[in-house]
């Protein structure tokens, strides 16, 4: 029988797998947009022919492409062009950021985007829209706090939504108002954000194909090569003609509102649906809103803020919807995905995903939570019992481990991002970003998932240390485990013969260097269906 030949080759390689028949390797063999072979340099050799590229790695570590379970990846498109408010450090900084991007703008742009974080300022205080509005007169501001469940607008955005002093919250949303005038301070939280948004041109389809363009792009120099994308079904246009023009280089699993479900229905799509580069992966929705914003919900008041317990957002109204609209999911075959942060909403969505399960016939539904972030211990193991997803962020340790025990107090901080627990009880534990409440980068994820270190280094043996969890599974929640959240565990996330030809080169062999040093590996190639993407300028 004739040896088949490869396209390309790597040689020399510290080769993890994520396969635990065949964790290790030397050499990984490519043909077209598959893997070939995967195994020592002798077994691979014959499989080279004059037309093969061999890659020599001199030891590198080669691993899956990653997997990115959480992003919203056309807003991170538009973000990498967008105002930079991520390391402001100060009102004085915040002001000089914002008249700084005003000068280079048309009267009349709205200023997007930001990513802001009120508690890493000197003054940890909310802005308000008197900051700006003398170098704003203008433009319409309406700048994202870093955890996208508040923003921040300016008299003129305020203005032209209509919104003043006589405007009421919306169910599932916070009109921030001032406690003494009654004036709208500019702070808009969950659903109130919409009455803002809703007055923001969208952008046009060749401005939305630059932007995918620049995320596809950041995301290959990252090792990325597949994302779980929690955005909105109209985006979908722009990702085909991004297959047509062959500009797709990361495959897109994406996520739709839960209320689109009837649109499942009468089409009788079953989830996921679509191929290899483009698929809707299922229904997201919301419970609650973010610790940052004081919208997660919990059971019990936050330290600092003791009239205050979160709230439900507008995917839980009117009372019930929710649970009627995963019914009809579940019926119809659907994967859903539901936002919830507190421990009061993890354990309202689990008692709804338990009745419909217990109502519907048995079968492999992979429902998913994104976030799972506070949990009650009761409910660490009911996610494992449930064989419910926790789709995790472990990058965002690294700021709320700065500020959260202030909020929640030690004793609901034990069983924040448990990721330890989770596993110890049986949960797929996936990792993601939420790009851009966090940099994409899953280098940093790994990282922060295995140190647990703090931005401002006053955890140098990992904040909650006994919920780190080992490189290894770090890793394969960026990889076997990410393919597995949309149903792909066969076709990537592990590196073995007929899988997608989807690979990551690091400079640095993660499971042999000392884990602080994690933080400074690079990407060197990725390879994306068989064609290298990305290599790190010599």
């Amino acid at each position: 029988m004739k040896e088949e030949r490869a396209d390309i080759v790597l040689l020399n390689g510290a080769v993890y797998t994520v396969n635990p028949r065949q964790p290790w390797a030397e050499a990984v063999a490519l043909k077209k947009n598959r893997i070939l072979r995967v195994g020592s340099e002798a077994d691979i050799k014959p499989a080279i022919s004059s037309n093969t590229k061999v890659i020599e790695l001199k030891g590198d570590l080669v691993l899956p492409g990653f997997i990115d379970s959480h992003t919203h990846f056309i807003d991170g498109g538009f973000a990498l062009s967008g105002i930079q408010l991520r390391n402001v450090r100060s009102k004085k900084e915040f002001i000089a950021c914002i008249k700084m991007k005003v000068r280079e703008m048309d009267k009349g742009k709205w200023v997007l985007n930001g990513d802001w974080n009120h508690l890493q300022f000197d003054h940890p205080k909310l802005p308000n829209k008197e900051w700006v509005d003398k170098v704003t007169q203008d433009n319409p501001v309406c700048v994202d706090r870093m955890d996208k469940h508040a923003v921040f607008v300016n008299s003129l955005a305020l203005k032209i939504a209509g919104i003043t002093k006589n405007r009421q919250s919306p169910e599932g949303g916070i009109i921030e108002k001032d406690p003494v005038t009654g004036e709208p301070t500019g702070i808009l939280k969950d659903s109130a954000i919409d009455l803002i948004k809703q007055h923001i041109p969208e952008a046009s389809l060749y401005d939305k194909k630059e932007a995918v363009a620049a995320a596809v792009k950041h995301a290959n120099s990252l090792g990325v090569t597949s994302v779980h994308d929690m955005q909105f079904s109209a985006e979908l246009e722009v990702y085909q003609e991004m297959i047509k023009q062959n500009k797709l280089t990361a495959r897109l699993c994406v996520y739709i509102p839960v209320s689109e479900v009837n649109l499942f229905k009468r089409m009788k799509l079953r989830t996921p649906f679509g191929n290899d580069f483009l698929k809707i992966g299922g229904l997201k929705g919301f419970v609650d809103g973010s610790l940052g914003s004081f919208t997660a919900l919990f059971f019990h008041p936050y330290e600092d803020a003791s009239e205050k317990s979160g709230l439900l957002v507008s995917d839980m109204f009117p009372e019930g919807i929710m649970e009627k609209r995963l019914k009809e999911a579940d019926k119809a075959g659907l994967q859903v995905a539901i936002h919830a942060i507190g421990d009061r909403a993890n354990h309202i969505i689990l008692d709804i995903f338990e009745r419909v399960a217990e109502e519907n016939e048995k079968r492999d539904r992979r429902w998913r939570i994104e976030h799972a972030q506070h949990l009650m211990p009761e409910d660490i193991e009911r996610i494992a019992k449930m064989n419910v997803i926790a789709s995790v962020q472990p990058y965002q340790i690294v700021e709320d481990g700065v500020w959260a025990e202030e909020r929640i107090g030690a004793e609901r901080a034990r069983t924040t991002y448990a990721f330890k627990s989770l596993l110890e009880k049986g949960a797929a534990l996936v990792c993601g970003s939420d790009w851009t409440v966090a940099p994409l980068d899953p280098i940093k994820g790994i990282f922060a998932a295995v140190t647990r270190r703090t931005r401002e280094g006053k955890h140098p043996e990992g904040w909650i240390p006994e919920e780190k969890i080992s490189v290894e599974d770090a890793v394969k929640g960026y990889t076997l485990s990410g393919a597995y959240a949309e149903f792909a565990e066969d076709k990537k996330g592990s590196l073995e013969p007929g899988k997608l030809a989807d690979i990551v080169v690091l400079d640095k062999n993660l499971f042999k260097i000392p884990l602080e040093e994690i933080i400074n590996t690079r990407v060197g190639m990725t390879i994306f269906d068989g064609k290298i993407v990305y290599e790190k300028t010599k």
